[in-house]
């Protein structure tokens, strides 16, 4: 049984992002305040995480960005901010998905589910080639014997690119591999996933590229040529 723990401040939304979520054979933890959660959470194997904007002590952003130091997680917002910068900030920030208040408990449980399908799904094989190598059972990338951990977002727009190196895939492409629910988002967000997925290659190979922009195109993925 999936675990996931419910961030979130207010009691009343809490409890019913429960009993859905346990309805749904999911076993849930409770934190409604970010300091504590922030610190449970570091110690403690959830599969998914639930996380609110707004918290007492620490807020979301501050505890996506540092759980993704250490951790890949899939992390869904919850926010009531509906400007698109803080919907891309949360995804530059490593979050997997966001989810605009008011919701549906039956969106978010929705949504629960397709987050953890993508993720698990992934977990099949790796890919290797020349020192690249794409570990998804424990979601990351490995480059010349040197690893970073990835979101499962960026787990997925890798796998995708990395399938069929040399091919260019459009933004839509791409938000289908990303978002099988078939959501409406915006180029910005691949753009956002595309550009914080290269800063952890970088840190890898900062001498090598291996997602290409195509001008007017989108992006395409190729091995650096020894």
């Amino acid at each position: 049984m999936s675990t996931v723990a419910i961030v979130e401040d207010e009691p009343k939304l809490a409890a019913v992002l429960r009993d859905y979520l346990e309805s749904a054979e999911y076993s849930t933890v409770i934190y409604s305040d970010g300091g504590l959660a922030l610190e449970a959470l570091q110690g403690k194997e959830v599969d998914l995480i639930l996380l609110d904007l707004m918290l007492p002590t620490i807020d979301g952003m501050t505890i996506c960005r540092e759980l993704r130091k250490t951790s890949s997680v899939p992390i869904i917002m919850l926010t009531a901010r509906v400007e698109e910068i803080d919907r891309l900030l949360g995804l530059e920030l490593g979050a997997d998905d966001y989810i605009c208040k008011p919701y549906s408990p039956r969106e978010v449980v929705a949504r629960v589910k397709a987050v953890l399908r993508r993720s698990n799904s992934e977990a099949i094989d790796n890919q290797s080639a020349d020192g690249f190598v794409i570990d998804e059972n424990a979601a990351l990338v490995r480059i010349n014997g040197q690893d970073c951990t990835l979101t499962a977002v960026e787990l997925s727009l890798l796998k995708a690119l990395s399938s069929s190196p040399g091919r260019i895939f459009n933004r839509e492409q791409l938000m289908r591999r990303i978002y099988p629910d078939n959501r409406v988002v915006s180029d910005r967000t691949i753009d956002s996933h595309v550009k914080k997925l290269r800063q952890k290659l970088e840190t890898l190979a900062s001498d090598q590229e291996f997602v290409h922009s195509v001008y007017g195109i989108g992006y395409k993925f190729e091995l650096p040529v020894n």
